[in-house]
């Protein structure tokens, strides 16, 4: 700025010193090229700055694979987690960025921990989804020792509680406890742990725990100890060999002496879980709601507004009920209405008929008690052991009109149209968020209708998360899953191409030549050509 005045001050006397004037012009032209450089010199940095920020966002650390790298890539690591996902799946999509943020944190652990991904969908890729069993989006497994052992990914679905699980996945299956302090931070207040106490670090029940330690590491905790006065409950003159399983519910503590694979299973898994599991908005009891409806015993499950006035009374009858009836194979839920809606849509239940018990058999048998009082809970529980309470059904209602080229199947018309029709049946088991079955609509279509003249043909649909499929028959674990059944009753799933062509040659070649008609009587396609030539 004095350079500007001291310029203004000089051209107004220029005519007196016309060299002082020639060399100001010069200094304001350099002051001018200096400012001119400086301005392009900051906006190079600044792009510079903001390339290098782009190039930091662009960089991905979720490896990419499909067929071509597959096998490479998993070869090459010790620990690596595979996430197999879908573009469409809405699950997949909201997981994305957590996932990418999870491999971003444990790119720098030590050592690093890779994620990948690869498109389940892609055709190239379904040979290695067949491979890996994977029947639904997004499905994580944790690949060690290069692929040759295979674990299921159970842990949370946010980036945080993923780095914290893949970092415990990653170390051993069984934490040694040496102090109080490790105890303490090992079993904390709120975790369920199994402790093994043994009088040395070898034998045959310590080998039997490990074994089990490394086969439940997806869904459970372990630790060992020479030492029980380190551990935070419990007997601590005991020198073993014992497990003794924390928990922060019931009585916070259990041991078991048994060392068998089978019953330390059991022991481990029934132990773990609360004897009336509490399902609400309470995020910390959704692992044990989890596990509740994992385990493979019949499931007892109560649904009260936890606000009601009856509330209390409800919950202490039914302790009551799950503690008589402890260990014979009954499990024990107690869910709050507002919070259960996904098991009431699963289950097919209505607010208006709480409260409410349902039982589901691991047969899949469900059996419902609906606006009960508190005085019928133990009664009917025993009425149910008893044999005594018929079973429900879960169905959308019977259309009143059926007349699209695929016939839509409900679970209270599976038996007239597909069991007993005496007809040629091919049915899809479907999702209606599924993409995959919103894609296969249109060729199924395409399909009935080219089967439409005949009449011992039916192609079907059953929306398998509003009714009830019996398991015993029909196995449907994903979205869609085709069954053709014969006209005597012969059952086969399709695995065929999903094209019209291949569905059309797949119905014909299992098709049965005889079919009952809708009147009962017999007749053949053979008969039907004869008549027609006759005639």
């Amino acid at each position: 700025h004095k350079s500007i005045l001291l310029l203004s001050d000089k051209k107004k006397t220029h005519n007196t010193n016309t060299k002082d004037y020639s060399s100001s012009l010069w200094y304001r032209e350099a002051i001018i090229m200096a400012f001119k450089g400086l301005a392009w010199f900051s906006i190079l940095l600044l792009s510079l700055f903001a390339s290098s920020i782009r190039s930091e966002e662009a960089k991905e650390f979720v490896l990419t694979l499909d067929h071509s790298n597959f096998t490479e890539t998993i070869n090459k690591h010790d620990f690596i987690v595979v996430e197999f996902y879908a573009p469409w799946c809405g699950h997949c999509q909201k997981l994305a960025p957590e996932y990418e943020k999870a491999a971003s944190e444990l790119s720098s652990h030590s050592p690093p921990l890779a994620l990948a991904k690869i498109d389940a969908s892609q055709e190239a890729n379904k040979g290695i989804a067949n491979d890996y069993k994977i029947q639904g989006f997004p499905t994580i497994k944790i690949l060690r020792s290069g692929g040759k052992t295979i674990q299921d990914y159970n842990g949370p679905r946010e980036a945080e509680g993923i780095v914290t699980y893949l970092k415990k996945q990653s170390g051993p299956a069984s934490v040694e406890i040496k102090s109080a302090d490790v105890a303490a931070e090992v079993v904390g207040e709120k975790n369920v742990v199994a402790v093994g106490v043994f009088p040395k670090l070898s034998g045959e029940e310590f080998d039997s725990f490990m074994a089990l330690a490394e086969k439940l590491r997806a869904d459970y905790d372990f630790a060992h100890t020479l030492d029980a006065k380190h551990l935070p409950r419990g007997d601590s003159s005991v020198a073993g060999p014992v497990v003794r399983l924390f928990k922060p519910f019931d009585e916070l503590f259990v041991d078991s002496k048994d060392f068998n694979g089978e019953a330390l299973e059991k022991f481990i898994k029934e132990s773990s879980i609360p004897l009336v599991t509490v399902f609400d908005s309470d995020p910390s009891n959704h692992p044990y709601v989890a596990k509740f409806f994992e385990s493979p015993a019949t499931k007892v499950m109560m649904f009260i507004n936890f606000t009601e006035a009856t509330a209390e009374s409800l919950k202490s009858k039914y302790r009551e009920v799950a503690t008589s009836n402890k260990g014979q194979d009954l499990s024990f839920l107690l869910g709050d209405a507002e919070s259960s809606q996904g098991a009431f849509q699963y289950f097919g239940l209505e607010e208006s008929q709480v409260p409410l018990i349902i039982i589901q058999t691991p047969d899949s048998k469900k059996y419902l008690k609906a606006n009960l009082e508190v005085d019928q809970i133990e009664s009917w529980v025993k009425d149910f052991k008893d044999g005594k309470v018929a079973a429900h059904k879960k169905s959308q209602p019977i259309p009143a009109e059926n007349n699209e080229p695929v016939k839509v199947v409900v679970a209270e018309s599976l038996d007239d149209i597909v069991f007993k029709s005496g007809k040629n049946v091919l049915i899809e088991f479907y999702a209606p968020w599924c993409g995959h079955c919103q894609k296969l609509a249109p060729i199924l279509d395409e399909v009935a209708l080219s089967f439409q003249n005949d009449p011992s043909v039916i192609i079907a649909k059953l929306d398998a998360t509003a009714n009830d499929i019996p398991s015993d028959t029909f196995d449907v674990k994903g979205f869609p899953t085709i069954y053709f059944r014969s006209a005597s009753g012969n059952v086969v799933v399709y695995e065929g191409d999903r094209t019209k062509e291949d569905f059309i040659n797949f119905v014909e070649k299992n098709s049965e030549k005889k079919a009952a008609t809708s009147h009962g009587e017999e007749s053949t396609k053979t008969e039907e050509a004869a008549t027609k030539d006759e005639l």
